[in-house]
Formats: C-alpha cells, structure tokens, sequence
C-alpha cells in the first residue's frame, strides 16, 4: 500500500505494561474504514487474569493518520502468576506453618539460654535479641523481596544478569550486616544504661563481637538460602513473594539465635583474652571493602549503598525498644514463658506483612513507573475498608494474610502446650488475649504497609528497600509490647480470682 508506514514499537517506548512482540497488520483502504479480520480481533480481558501474558501491537500510519491497528496476547516467560485466594492461601500456608514451627524452636531455644551464666552475666545480650533476629526483617526479607521483583519482572531471566545481580545484593547485606552488627550492640548498651543508670565498658568487646558475627554468619546463611528459593520457585511456576520471606523466617530465628548464643558463650568463657574479640571485629570489617567492591557492580545497588542506611538503622532502635521490653519483663515469674512465644509473635507479623509488601511492590514494579501511583492507589492514606474489603488483588491478598492469624497461632500454641505446656500460661484467658494481640498487630501491619508502599513509591523510593525494616522493627514493638500486656492482663484476672476464691474461705464460718 503506497503511502502507508507501519510501526512496530517496544512496550518501554508506548508506555504499555507488557513487552511487545511483532503483530500482523491488516490490510487499511486509503478511502474507507479499516476492515479488521475476525481472527485478529481480541476480546477485552479482566485486570489480573493476564498477568503472565505478553502484548503484540503493529500500527499502521499513512502520513499522520491511523490506518491499521491490531494487537494479540501470547505468553511470556516472565510476569506475575495468576492468583486466586485460593492458590495464595494454598501458597502461603505451608511456608508459614513452616516458619512457625522455626520460631516456636527458637522460642524453646530462647527460654533455655537464658539461664546460660553469659546471659545471666550480661543482661544486655537479652536486648540484642530482638535486634539481631529482626535482621532477617532488615536484611533477608528484603533481599528475598528484591530478588521476586527482578524474577517477576524478567531480570533475572539472563544467566549473565542472574550472576550479576545474585552476587551483587549478597555483597550488599554483608555490608549492612556488618555495619548493624557493630551498631546493635551500642543501642542495646545506651538503652540499658538508660534505664538501670549504670555502663559497663568491660561488656562492650563481647556485645559487639557477637553481634557482628552473629550478623555476619546469619546473613551469608541466609542470603544464599533466599537466593535458592527464589530461583527455585520461579522454575516451579511459584511466586517467589509469596514462599520467600516466610522460609527465610523458618530458619532465620534459629540460625541467629543460636548463633549468638555459641559464640557469645565462646567469647564469655575467654574472657580474659584481651585480643580474641577485637581481632574478630577488625577481620570482618577488614572484609567491608571487598564486598563493596562487589556490590558497586550494580548501579541499583550503588544507590541502596549510599541512601539506604537510613530504614535499616531506624528499624533496628524500633527492634531494640522491643528487646528493652523482653529484657525488663523476662525474668519476672508473671512474664513466664514470654520467651518462648516472643519470637512466635513477633514472627509471624513480620512474616506477614513483608509478604504484602513484596507483593505491592511488584505490583507497582509491574504496573507503574516509580514516582507515579496508578489512579486507583493515588490516595496516600487509604480507607481502611479499601485495604481489606475489595476485589483488587492486594485487597484480597490482605483478606487472606489475615485470616491466617488465628489458625495460625492456635496450630503453634497447641504445639507449646504439647512439647512446653508446664512452662507457659494455660488458661482460656490468655489464649484468647493472645489471639486477639496477634490480630491487632496484623492488622495494624497490614495497613501501614499498604500507606508506607503507596508514600515511598510517590518518593521515588523502592518499597523492597525501605518498606520492609521499618515494617518488620514495627512488628517487633508491637509484638513484644502487646505480647507483655497479654500476660500482665492474665496475670491480674488470675490473681483477682485467686483473690475471690480466698476471701469468702477465710470468712467466719
């Protein structure tokens, strides 16, 4: 056709959400209407059904008007799964239930080390706790959270990119674990002092050399492991952002914890070595160059290098506070058996949430540029009714996160009453208090996750960066906070029965 010019354009330069293929442009009439063919003509689909398909658009122009016009869908190898509630639920059940069965032995773990001498001895190391095991918050959570985003959205798809970005984001949290390492144990020591009025200069060498090993080991372990998962689950067809973040969780609190509990222990018994706990922190500070080196490869990465410290450090004084509340109330007979469901609690909110974060995230890493909210997310606080009441995807996804809460809890209590039932409260009064703080903190998360994704994608920001520390620090808090009202709450109403009981028995007869 004389005069008629057809364009094929990529979906970066038309602004179309799916990567374009070559299409088949109809015949156009220089003088009539364009006659579209009935097998070229597609069908309007439903917003979420074809995620995982790919858009092939050709336009035809003749001058500067339109002539020709066609597109079709065909599959494409990367993108977001389809999800009903159903298969989320079925996704994000196992994974959790396995998270849960890690924390509860780490929860069984915490309640026997803190009758070791080195924790007697040095309260602060129940302070560092929180901190410490929230780094899976700070540091895996999110890695496990970019790593989705680049399988979903295909930059991972190239074995070249792939290595590229794999070693990159492995260099960056051995960065940060290293740098919290050291900063989590001064918090822990300025925040004791606070409160007891008293520093103990002789106790900073065996905080901070535990602390910066406990981060150092417990991020390589876990940063491989999340890196594992997430090609796996996407070979498996399984959206990584939603298996992801609660395995890291399934062994993150254990492998931290008992971390910290060896080598604090070590430390503890050589003592009276004056260079064992220095040469440890310089050695692995010595490795922060290198590992910089590595990361610089990235130039995302740069960027979280330089500007990101900010949401892991605030998330970890947020941690600390939490750890400051398990260390005053622990060791009273009213608070029995707060250590084993501390890390439960605290679990399975950051679990959680980081899932609906990672999953907005890629949301909006799909759907959207950063700096601009789709339409239908343009208000930066949101009906609490629109975050858990509507057909939209991350509606429904928050639906399902929080219906898992009290099966999920009452699955874990019932096994502490199985393995630990003399040590922990078993009264219908605590069960039920216990159920409702876990809700309470879900919820709460859940809609401050949907507010702080919605505020940092407006920023320019990366959700999968800056979302999830101070989310996971604020689950901590809340936790421990709520988890300590749960027992005072219960220890009252006890008493103030045991009190009724009492009283009419010492009467007169």
């Amino acid at each position: 056709m004389d005069g008629t010019e057809t364009r094929q354009r990529r979906a970066g330069e038309l602004g179309l959400r799916y990567t374009l293929s070559t299409g088949r442009l109809p015949r156009a009439s220089e003088d009539g209407p364009l006659s579209v063919p009935e097998s070229q003509r597609v069908s309007p689909k439903p917003l979420g059904t074809e995620l995982s398909r790919e858009t092939a658009l050709s336009i035809g122009l003749q001058g500067k008007k339109l002539r020709g016009f066609s597109c079709e869908l065909t599959r494409s190898p990367c993108g977001v799964f389809p999800e009903t509630a159903f298969t989320l639920t079925c996704q994000i059940t196992v994974p959790l239930l396995l998270s849960g069965l890690g924390m509860m032995t780490a929860g069984l773990l915490m309640n026997t080390i803190q009758h070791w001498p080195v924790f007697m001895e040095v309260k602060d190391l129940l302070t560092l706790v929180p901190p410490l095991v929230g780094l899976k918050g700070n540091l895996e959570m999110t890695l496990a959270s970019r790593l989705s985003t680049a399988a979903n959205t295909g930059q991972m798809d190239d074995p070249r990119e792939q290595h590229g970005v794999i070693s990159s984001n492995l260099a960056l949290i051995q960065v940060q674990a290293t740098v919290v390492g050291f900063l989590a144990p001064l918090a822990a020591l300025l925040l004791g002092a606070l409160s007891t009025g008293e520093l103990d200069f002789e106790k900073v060498k065996l905080l901070c050399a535990s602390s910066v090993i406990t981060a150092f080991l417990a991020a390589f372990a876990l940063g491989m492991l999340m890196v594992c998962i997430v090609i796996g689950a996407r070979k498996l067809g399984v959206n990584p952002d939603n298996i992801a973040t609660p395995i890291a969780a399934s062994l993150g609190d254990l492998i931290t914890l008992s971390i910290l509990a060896f080598f604090s222990s070590f430390f503890y018994k050589h003592k009276d070595s004056r260079y064992l706990t220095p040469l440890v922190c310089i050695g692995l500070m010595a490795l922060t160059p290198v590992w910089v080196l590595i990361a610089r490869k990235n130039p995302p990465i740069v960027k979280i290098l330089k500007f990101g410290w900010f949401p892991i450090i605030l998330a970890m004084v947020i941690s600390s506070f939490g750890g400051l509340i398990l260390n005053k109330t622990i060791s009273k007979e009213q608070y029995k058996g707060m250590a084993i469901f501390t890390p439960i609690i605290c679990g399975v909110g950051g679990n959680l949430v980081a899932i609906q974060t990672s999953r907005i995230s890629t949301y909006l890493h799909m759907w959207s540029t950063p700096g601009v909210l789709p339409l239908w997310m343009k208000k930066f606080w949101p009906n609490p009714c629109s975050t858990f009441c509507t057909s939209e995807i991350n509606s429904m996804s928050a639906r399902v996160l929080l219906f898992l809460v009290i099966p999920g809890h009452l699955i874990f209590l019932y096994v502490i009453y199985l393995v630990e039932g003399h040590l922990v409260p078993n009264s219908k009064t605590f069960v039920v208090f216990y159920l409702l703080a876990g809700l309470i903190q879900v919820t709460i998360l859940l809609y401050l996750a949907e507010v702080m994704v919605r505020l940092t994608w407006h920023q320019a920001l990366d959700p999968d960066n800056h979302c999830i520390p101070y989310l996971t620090g604020l689950g901590d808090l809340l936790g421990t906070g709520l988890l300590a009202l749960c027992f005072l709450i219960s220890w009252l109403l006890s008493e103030a029965e045991l009190d009724g009981i009492l009283e009419p028995a010492s009467g007169p007869p």
